[in-house]
């Protein structure tokens, strides 16, 4: 099995920055995807960022380009979401999650908004 354990959230404003972090133990050998969801009162969980773990691949949601890189520490089995330029409507519970299956992409994993394992969840508030 794998475990996620995720850091890095907070509060901030508007047009701030926070990086979240997402460790992986346990088997990760099996693991092809990783990425970051989000979800805010009322709404649908979105993927926001992807990541394919064998060649770095990325795939980003189209309200998050250009703000937010997904990136990777293969060493440290850690996968970190930088998000710059912070917006209120970024406000929501964000989470990682990762997957052992092989998908056709990584924007279709990450769209479909399903994974093997998730992380517990952490809070990001941005205010104006």
């Amino acid at each position: 099995q794998v475990q996620l354990v995720e850091s890095g959230g907070g509060s901030v404003q508007a047009g701030g920055s926070l990086r979240l972090s997402c460790a992986a133990s346990g088997y990760t050998y099996s693991t092809n995807c990783m990425g970051w969801f989000r979800q805010a009162p009322g709404k649908e969980r979105e993927g926001v960022a992807a990541i394919y773990t064998g060649d770095g691949t990325t795939y980003y949601a189209d309200s998050v380009k250009g703000r937010f890189t997904i990136s990777q520490d293969n060493a440290k089995n850690t996968v970190y979401l930088q998000m710059n330029s912070l917006k209120p409507e970024d406000t929501a519970m964000y989470d990682c999650a990762a997957d052992r299956r092989s998908p056709p992409s990584v924007a279709w994993w990450l769209d479909g908004s399903v994974a093997d394992y998730w992380g517990q969840g952490t809070q990001v508030t941005v205010s104006s």
